[in-house]
């Protein structure tokens, strides 16, 4: 019975031990998750500031591009306008009766 008695104290020893290390085992799980955390809102942060970034950068290069598609139109249409001015100034006749045709088709266009 002395084996037995042995036994039982030396199990609830172990039980006791296996216990308090699973205890501090959780503890140690729940620092580390927590720094997880911890890190895991830093990364977020981080991965935020690049894509705000990235997009800011994004806009910028469309805005440019979207001025320059801007100018090339104005400069084409300053070229036409030229153009236009010389052709009227070169060709009166011509471009008073292009004038009233195009005045003509317009008017029956819209009189449907």
């Amino acid at each position: 019975m002395a084996t037995t008695t042995a036994k039982s104290a030396r199990s609830q020893k172990d039980d006791a031990v296996t216990t308090g290390d699973l205890e501090k085992d959780i503890q140690q799980l729940r620092t580390d998750m927590a720094q997880l955390v911890s890190h895991l809102k830093d990364m977020g942060g981080q991965s935020g500031e690049a894509a705000r970034k990235a997009a800011g950068e994004r806009i910028e290069q469309l805005r440019g591009q979207g001025e320059a598609a801007l100018n090339s139109v104005r400069d084409s249409t300053q070229e036409l306008e030229q153009e236009l001015a010389r052709t009227v100034r070169e060709r009166p006749f011509t471009s008073l009766a292009l004038a009233v045709g195009a005045g003509f088709l317009i008017a029956l266009a819209t009189r449907r």
